[in-house]
């Protein structure tokens, strides 16, 4: 017995007969529901037992879930799940160390700057110490050693019979003051122009590469460009020169200037 067409609902002969999506159909009545375009057995695409063209496809679309007291409740409880994992996996990989860091030009360039800064701050720290607490942080190391030397010549000169002794305020005295003279022997004045012009023409030349400000009395603030004449390397990372456009005299850091 024939079986009837899914579409018309007439006799399906054998020559005519097309066997899909579990029913019969004429060839001619296998079309696409939307566009009524023939369809044959390569082409076609079926949707809930009906045939349909590539084009006309029904696309399946999420629906919108209402905020009902049991979802709401669902997702606070899907939440706090996902915030107890969290801390479960936060507290095991506490104390593993950090990942690694690709070490590209700019943390490089970071990393040098940082060890600069570091440098110069353990500089600042050591010349302070070094000071002391009593010993004026706004003097030069080379100042200070001199007005120490001069202080350790001064009672010896005071021993001789033509100086006319005098009480210790002599040293208290300001520097303009202490250039007095002692019974015929006049004393030098302030040791500072003596130990400014003390490095004398033999040092080496530089030229500044970088701003800098002076962090403390005994270095000296230069600008790009700026000649540094009279230097004498004190360690890897400082030196002693004279700004030539200032003529300030100090401590300068030696990543800040170069050869010339």
């Amino acid at each position: 017995m024939n079986p009837n067409c899914a579409r018309c609902g007439k006799i399906v002969y054998p020559t005519e007969k097309v066997n899909c999506l579990d029913k019969f159909w004429h060839k001619a009545c296998f079309h696409c529901e939307t566009c009524k375009m023939t369809l044959n057995m390569k082409n076609y695409k079926g949707y809930e037992k009906k045939p349909y063209c590539n084009a006309h496809y029904p696309k399946q679309s999420f629906t919108m879930v209402a905020d009902t007291p049991e979802n709401l409740r669902l997702k606070q409880q899907s939440e706090l799940q996902s915030q107890v994992r969290y801390k479960e996996e936060f507290e095991k990989n506490k104390g593993k160390g950090f990942s690694v860091v690709a070490d590209t030009p700019e943390l490089q360039r970071i990393k040098k700057t940082q060890d600069q800064i570091s440098n110069i701050k353990y500089h600042e720290e050591f010349e302070k110490s070094r000071m002391g607490p009593s010993g004026g942080e706004g003097m030069e190391p080379e100042r200070r050693d001199s007005q120490d030397s001069s202080s350790y010549r001064r009672p010896q000169e005071q021993q001789q019979p033509h100086h006319i002794p005098t009480s210790a305020p002599v040293y208290q005295q300001p520097q303009q003051q202490a250039a007095q003279s002692y019974g015929g022997y006049k004393e030098p004045a302030a040791p500072v122009s003596i130990q400014r012009s003390a490095p004398g023409g033999g040092g080496k030349r530089y030229r500044a590469v970088y701003d800098y400000s002076a962090a403390d009395e005994d270095e000296v603030s230069f600008q790009d460009g700026d000649t540094i004449v009279n230097v004498q390397q004190i360690d890897d990372g400082w030196m002693y020169g004279t700004v030539e456009r200032t003529g300030d005299t100090g401590m300068l850091p030696a990543n800040y200037v170069e050869a010339i």
